[in-house]
């Protein structure tokens, strides 16, 4: 049997300073994206996931032709962590990944898949990125606690039925993420990030709203103006009244669990490669048999 190789890799990749069309889970991406993987190398999620965390993938070193394999995403991250929900309360952590293959592999058949590894993927549902890229498979998001590990099941190509198959060596990609994202697809904050001040003066008025999240005026007596910078529910006031502020001052903690750090990446990606190798024992069956 092929000796399995395991990748875990960080790379800094380019976060945007303006977006005006972004998209976080995978559902969001196949929505604004034709290939989840952009010419840079960047994995499209990070237009969304501002936080840098690793994502660790395990394949086989080599796989024989027409044959089902599996792909292991572990998306590591602490237990005991709780994220900011959309409504401003705590919950776990979800998780979803994207995986690309080349050409020709796919997501395995339920018929292929052997109890064994069935009993590995639980309760998962695989699904292609788009109908004519079956060698895209994302995931998620699904509850991290669950699945932090996800096992993929793959079908590998035939080139004896396929002529633009051949036996070489691949490169598969992977990006994952865990928790929500800090832009929401219309380019908007999420609840899920730092608040900073749209202008400096004094902080003049600080209301709680009914429903959760503050309203923060700010005056700036030099220019005679004032501003309001309204906060969602979930991230916790830095600030008070009749305090001076900064332009671009934080306003808020930072609520994401998974660590802003600057400019650094939204969803880091591994690429690990993997051989389509000949089936190499028929000579020596047929030594034996003869002997």
């Amino acid at each position: 049997m092929a000796r399995s190789i395991y990748v875990s890799v960080s790379i800094m990749i380019y976060v945007l300073s303006q977006v005006s069309i972004s998209n976080a889970y995978p559902i969001f991406a196949q929505k604004g994206y034709e290939n989840p993987r952009e010419t840079t190398g960047r994995i499209v999620c990070a237009n969304c996931h501002l936080a840098n965390k690793p994502v660790e993938i395990e394949v086989p070193q080599a796989v024989l032709p027409d044959t089902v394999f599996e792909a292991i995403v572990r998306i590591p991250y602490d237990m005991q962590l709780k994220q900011v929900l959309s409504n401003g309360k705590k919950g776990g952590l979800n998780v979803g990944a994207v995986l690309i293959l080349p050409e020709g592999f796919e997501l395995a058949p339920t018929d292929r898949i052997s109890p064994e590894l069935k009993e590995k993927i639980g309760n998962l549902s695989f699904q292609s990125y788009h109908p004519n890229k079956k060698n895209i498979i994302v995931i998620g998001p699904v509850p991290g606690q669950k699945y932090r590990e996800i096992v993929f099941p793959i079908l590998s190509p035939d080139p004896s039925t396929k002529k633009d198959i051949h036996f070489l060596k691949y490169p598969i990609y992977v990006g994952g993420n865990r928790g929500r994202g800090q832009i929401y697809p219309d380019g908007s904050k999420s609840n899920n990030t730092v608040y900073n001040a749209t202008s400096a003066g004094i902080v003049s008025k600080i209301v709680r709203k009914e429903k959760g999240g503050y309203e923060i005026t700010t005056v700036d007596a030099s220019e005679g103006r004032q501003s309001v910078d309204i906060i969602p529910p979930g991230p916790e006031l830095l600030v008070s009244e009749g305090e001076s502020i900064k332009l671009d001052q934080p306003l808020t903690s930072n609520p994401n669990v998974g660590g802003l750090l600057f400019f650094f990446t939204s969803v880091i990606f591994a690429q690990v490669f993997l051989v389509l190798k000949k089936k190499q024992f028929e000579k020596v069956q047929l030594y034996e048999m003869n002997f």
